[in-house]
C-alpha cells in the first residue's frame, strides 16, 4: 500500500535549514493498522503528510499501491488525495456552519454521485460511526468524541484505500479516545481499510498492529524494510 524509500524533508526557518527527517524508508502493506510514534519534533507529522500527498519530500520516494507519487502534477495529486486517501486530523477539522451530515456529504459531493447515492451512504456511515439521530446537529452542539466521530465518517465515506489519521485522540479524554480507537480498529477489520496514525499518545500505540518508531527524523523500529 505505502512504501517510502530514503526521504529527506529540509524545511528553512530563516537562515537555518531544518532537517524534519533524514533518510525515511518504510513499508505499509494494505489492511495493516499502524501506529507512527516518537517524541515531539521526531517528524512524525511531516512523514504523514508526504504519505498523504500535502507535501512533497526534498529528496527519495513515496510509492502508493505501487506508483511513485512525485510525477503527479497538482491537479494528480489532488485526485489521488480525493479518491484514495482519507484524512483524520486532532482537531477535527469541521466545517462549523455545515451539519454533521454536511460534512459527512460533502466529499462525497465531489465526486460527482447522485444525489440518492450520497444520501444513502452518508446515512451508512454515520450511523456505523454511531451518531444516527445526531445526522442535523452542527459541530458547535456535539462533544469533542461525536465530532471525532464525524470526521472518521468523513474520511470513511468515500471508501478511501487509506486513512491518515495525525494524532486523532489528542483533544480527547482518555475514555473517549478509548472509544475513538475501538471504533477505528473495528472499521479496520470491518472493511480492511488501511490506517496509519501519528502518535505521541501510549495509548494508540498499545492498539496498534505495528509500531514504528521515529526519533531525531529517523526510523529507530519498525520500518520493516
Amino acid at each position: 500500500m505505502v512504501r517510502v524509500v530514503n526521504v529527506t524533508k529540509d524545511y528553512r526557518v530563516g537562515k537555518t535549514t531544518v532537517k524534519a527527517l533524514r533518510g525515511v524508508s518504510l513499508e505499509i502493506d494494505a489492511g495493516e493498522f499502524v501506529s507512527i510514534a516518537g517524541p515531539s519534533g521526531s517528524g512524525k507529522t511531516t512523514l504523514l503528510n508526504l504519505i498523504g500527498c500535502l507535501d512533497k519530500p526534498t529528496s527519495g520516494e513515496v510509492y502508493l499501491e505501487g506508483s511513485p507519487v512525485s510525477g503527479l502534477n497538482r491537479r494528480e495529486l489532488a485526485l489521488l488525495r480525493r479518491d484514495k486517501i482519507g484524512f483524520v486530523f486532532q482537531s477535527f477539522n469541521l466545517i462549523p456552519v455545515l451539519t454533521a451530515y454536511e460534512n459527512v456529504s460533502f466529499s462525497l459531493s465531489l465526486l460527482g454521485l447522485d444525489r440518492e447515492d450520497v444520501k444513502n451512504r452518508t446515512m451508512e456511515i454515520l450511523a456505523e460511526v454511531g451518531l444516527e439521530g445526531l445526522e442535523r446537529r452542527f459541530p458547535s452542539e456535539l462533544s469533542g468524541g461525536q465530532q471525532q466521530r464525524v470526521a472518521i465518517a468523513r474520511a470513511l465515506v468515500k471508501k478511501p484505500t487509506l486513512v491518515l489519521a495525525d494524532e486523532p485522540t489528542a483533544n480527547l479524554d482518555s475514555a473517549t479516545g478509548k472509544e475513538i480507537l475501538e471504533l477505528m480498529a473495528e472499521l479496520n477489520n470491518r472493511y480492511n481499510t488501511t490506517f496509519v496514525f501519528s502518535t505521541h499518545d501510549p495509548m494508540v500505540m498499545e492498539f496498534a498492529k505495528r509500531l514504528v518508531l521515529l526519533h531525531d527524523g529517523r526510523v529507530a523500529d519498525g520500518g520493516k524494510v
